[in-house]
């Protein structure tokens, strides 16, 4: 039995999942969707100051209350962010990583240091409030506004990727205008130690490529 976490993206909550959760618990695996502070159902608890270590604070909680060993932590886009700073917080608890058309920063980077200008286009929309990113109008009606700092927030790590015996990432083939994750990609690709996997989907991979990115997962425990 493998634990995957199960990390959403911005403006997303760990419903976004519930058709890969279902999927993987009825092959055998215990399966843990997390919605961040301050999303979804947890929106009622955003506020100025939640940002990017207030979200892997969460997942390293999570981690250390359910005893979670040799997790395979599984990010999608923002959720990318997440499980990378988390996984170098508490690595004993962590056997492999998945990347779903996600960021996967070093030490210092940010998502607004890693998109393109599109995106921070996007991240700069934010309502009357002055600190929440509107959900985009294709989002699933459940998304909620997501906070502007944690895509700010520059990340702090103490280590690198090596040191978890698999890594994979889930490259999206098709966006309107071209894939903020392209560099990502083009730079993993080539890699030895990623698996990478090229998807003709959307960014949704969840959605829209349910049967091939339960393939890839399963493959990794």
């Amino acid at each position: 039995m493998t634990t995957y976490i199960l990390v959403p993206g911005a403006c997303h909550g760990g419903w976004c999942f519930d058709r890969l959760t279902a999927e993987l618990r009825d092959a055998g695996h215990r399966v843990v969707p997390l919605t961040l502070t301050g999303l979804s159902e947890r929106r009622h608890l955003l506020h100025a100051g939640v940002n990017l270590e207030t979200h892997i604070e969460d997942l390293v909680y999570v981690l250390e209350a359910k005893r979670v060993e040799n997790a395979v932590l599984v990010g999608h886009s923002y959720g990318g962010m997440v499980i990378t700073g988390a996984a170098d917080r508490v690595p004993w608890r962590v056997d492999a990583l998945v990347y779903l058309d996600a960021f996967v920063p070093e030490n210092g980077e940010s998502c607004w240091s890693l998109t393109d200008e599109r995106q921070r286009e996007w991240y700069l929309t934010v309502g009357e409030i002055g600190y929440a990113v509107p959900p985009l109008p294709f989002f699933d009606s459940r998304a909620s506004a997501h906070p502007l700092a944690s895509l700010l927030q520059t990340i702090r790590l103490e280590g690198d990727l090596s040191r978890f015996r698999r890594r994979d990432y889930v490259y999206a083939k098709i966006w309107d205008g071209g894939s903020p994750f392209e560099p990502t990609y083009c730079t993993l690709r080539d890699d030895p130690h990623w698996n990478v996997h090229e998807l003709d989907s959307r960014h949704d991979l969840m959605r829209d490529a349910p049967r091939e990115l339960l393939r890839i997962l399963l493959a990794t425990g």
